[in-house]
């Protein structure tokens, strides 16, 4: 019995950890597809990536505020970094990614993370919006 537990829980740890590396991996990506442009060489004072002093205070933002403003645009940032059709899935992957080569270290988010992303989008959104 204990072998055919172990042969039904094996492919569950194999599954998570292809998603994280497949997370992580999209996440690189985009940064190079879309990102990098800008935070490869600090295009419009553009934060560089693995520039920890200049990200520093981003990351302190939090996870949810820095990736909501950003996918919203931000100073010289355009909207979703310019590419129209990035998901804020691919968008939060790419921010991950960034922070984690740039001094901080958070995760992938969740489904409570990308609640909170959105919800924060949405007050970004709302006050922009002229009476």
């Amino acid at each position: 019995m204990r072998l055919k537990s172990f042969s039904l829980i094996l492919p569950c740890l194999f599954g998570v950890m292809f998603s994280q590396i497949a997370n992580a991996q999209s996440g690189e990506n985009t940064y190079k597809q879309v990102c990098a442009a800008c935070h490869g060489t600090g295009v419009l004072n553009a934060p560089k990536f693995g520039d920890k002093a200049k990200w520093a205070p981003l990351i302190a933002e939090g996870q949810a505020t820095l990736t909501a403003h950003a996918y919203f645009g931000v100073r010289g940032m355009p909207p979703k970094g310019g590419n129209p059709n990035l998901s804020i899935e691919g968008f939060s992957d790419a921010v991950v990614y960034i922070v984690n080569n740039s001094g901080g270290n958070w995760k992938t988010p969740d489904a409570k993370m990308t609640a909170a992303i959105n919800k924060e989008l949405e007050v970004r959104k709302a006050g922009t919006k002229k009476p």
